[in-house]
């Protein structure tokens, strides 16, 4: 059974998890993996593991522009995505997004339904 890619694009003014859910919704799509992202944000909250809890989460909010990539899954309706982020310095980061805002460029998740 061949499967089609889906395209959900996260334009300005959009929050990418909320925009994302969203489109997967509209389409009826609850479960999937999201095979790619690609874009750019202005400002997001990804979170990283503590070394001594690794049920917990250190959340970290940044107000700045980041070139992203990054895979995650659909589950249930619930959108899961982890995230690599480039900024000024050529430094990275990465983590488990839990929001971001598209304010100059654009985020396209490719994502393939289950």
């Amino acid at each position: 059974m061949r499967r089609a890619m889906l395209v959900v694009s996260v334009q300005p003014g959009q929050e990418v998890m909320e925009t994302i859910a969203a489109q997967l919704a509209e389409r009826g799509v609850t479960d999937g993996a999201v095979v790619s992202l690609i874009g750019a944000v202005d400002e997001c909250c990804i979170s990283n593991m503590p070394a001594e809890d690794a049920s917990k989460d250190i959340l970290t909010e940044y107000r700045q522009p980041f070139e992203l990539t990054g895979t995650g899954e659909v589950k249930n309706g619930k959108v899961h995505l982890h995230v690599v982020l480039g900024r000024e310095g050529d430094a990275a980061l990465a983590g488990h997004l839990h929001w971001a805002r598209v304010e100059t460029f654009f985020v396209n998740a490719y994502v393939l339904a289950l």
